[in-house]
């Protein structure tokens, strides 16, 4: 099944406009949620440079991202975004070749390194220690839309 990533790094115009860029990017993960192709989306602040910001998505199909940039919602907020906002914006997209978790436990040093499908990353992240049960940290979706993220049945996945 292929998998798409979309990656960003933006700068905004001003430290206001980022202020207001956050409430319209809030507001995205009860969009994305109803998507059928989409996965996964993180936003986070360079460590090196606080005016650079990266966004990375992960869809199901190439048909699922478009859907995505012409939903009516995305489109209003690109538009206000461009309008001034945005100052630079550089887009990559990339199509998934493998997906690999490597996880040491840190109660009874179990190495675990297999290959999953991203399409149910959220299942398998919540996966115990198949020897001692210890619960892995998983990140669930935030009210901020900085991390949203969710699992797709492979059976309803249209390429």
């Amino acid at each position: 099944m292929a998998i798409y990533l979309s990656m960003q790094r933006v700068r905004f115009s001003s430290p206001d406009a980022y202020e207001k860029f956050k409430v319209v990017f809030g507001d995205t993960r009860h969009f994305l949620m109803e998507l059928p192709g989409f996965l996964h989306l993180t936003w986070w602040e360079h460590p090196d440079d606080p005016g650079w910001f990266n966004e990375c998505s992960f869809w199901t199909s190439k048909k699922a991202l478009y859907d995505w940039h012409t939903d009516t919602y995305h489109k209003y907020a690109k538009a206000w975004a461009a309008n001034g906002a945005i100052m630079e914006d550089i887009i990559t997209n990339f199509e998934l070749v493998g997906t690999r978790l490597l996880r040491i436990c840190p109660t009874c040093g179990e190495l675990q390194d297999k290959e999953y499908e991203l399409a149910q990353e959220q299942a398998v992240l919540a996966e115990q220690c198949p020897t001692c049960g210890f619960h892995f940290p998983v990140l669930g979706e935030q009210p901020s839309s900085f991390a949203v993220f969710k699992d797709v049945d492979p059976a309803t996945i249209v390429e």
